[in-house]
């Protein structure tokens, strides 16, 4: 069983892949996944944390101030930008502001280590940003939901905030006891087995995000076209830039691995807590969102894969 788990984690990308078609082939299986992806999401953090363990991710914190700066870029600076856009052109209550205020807003997605060694680079600049970025989420929002007309008053970002923060906190917290009482140390076996259990969690989650995906290509498909084209467009294009401006900055290798970030969120975190995200609008967005997130360690690889002579 762990040698076949094993195999599962190093094919992981085809296996996501595979969720990815299931669940436009599985319409009403995704239907029926769909009332249960808030809890999807929280299994998919246990997992990572019990994964990481409480030690490595203390150790993770060094230099936590350096990371911190980019943290508040892409989770603090870039989503009140994208508000105070669309407000310049009277758009702030679009369906589109709502979809990429929250992808901004969102910490980076639990699989960013695992692309950035897809992509031959080392994990630690990617979970650097993860660990960061999930532990200051219920922070940071709060700015965003007060000022999008979109997202509701002070009350309902602190409401949001709080129940983000406690249930992430809960999750994580249940992930180290269990890891520290059952399993302190793990072998590498162990960990791709535990890595292909991930991969099989992330195949079922993207199922039910794809809940929106199939009914809208036989009913609206250029509607979905649309939400498509904004998906590509925010992912990639927030990549490609950050990727510019990091080896601009200096980043040398640190560039690839925390360029992929800037476009890869965990945008379904928001299922957990947020009104915003029940519309179908969201929902449509969210599941297109998979594509471009799923597909960047082959999209992004003539760009951010590791080269020989990179500096």
């Amino acid at each position: 069983m762990i040698k076949a788990l094993g195999q599962l984690a190093r094919h992981g990308r085809f296996v996501l892949v595979a969720g990815l078609l299931a669940g436009l082939v599985l319409p009403d299986v995704a239907l029926a996944l769909r009332p249960w992806l808030g809890e999807f999401v929280l299994a998919l953090l246990f997992l990572t944390a019990f994964r990481v363990g409480l030690p490595e991710t203390i150790a993770g914190l060094q230099n936590a101030h350096r990371t911190l700066g980019l943290v508040l870029v892409y989770q603090l600076a870039l989503p009140l930008v994208c508000i105070a856009g669309f407000a310049l052109f009277g758009m702030a209550q679009s369906p589109v502001a709502i979809a990429l205020t929250l992808m901004l807003a969102a910490p980076s997605v639990t699989g960013s280590p695992n692309m950035s060694i897809m992509l031959g680079h080392p994990p630690d600049p990617a979970f650097r940003l993860l660990i960061i970025g999930t532990l200051v989420l219920s922070l940071t929002i709060i700015p965003i939901f007060w000022f999008s007309p979109a997202l509701g008053s002070l009350q309902a970002a602190v409401s949001t905030s709080l129940h983000l923060g406690l249930s992430i906190c809960t999750a994580v917290a249940l992930a180290f006891l269990a890891r520290a009482l059952l399993r302190p140390s793990m072998s590498a076996p162990e960990i791709q087995a535990l890595d292909g259990i991930t991969s099989i969690a992330l195949a079922i989650i993207v199922i039910g995000l794809m809940s929106a995906v199939a009914p809208a290509l036989s009913a609206a498909p250029m509607v979905l076209l649309g939400w498509m084209a904004v998906a590509f467009g925010a992912n990639i294009g927030l990549q490609v830039l950050a990727y510019a401006a990091l080896k601009w900055r200096g980043a040398g290798r640190e560039a690839a691995p925390m360029a992929l970030v800037a476009g890869n969120r965990n945008v379904a975190l928001f299922l957990i807590a947020s009104s915003a995200t029940q519309s179908e609008d969201f929902l449509i967005f969210l599941g297109c969102y998979q594509f471009p997130m799923y597909l960047t360690p082959i999209v992004m690889g003539p760009l951010l894969r590791a080269k020989t002579t990179e500096a």
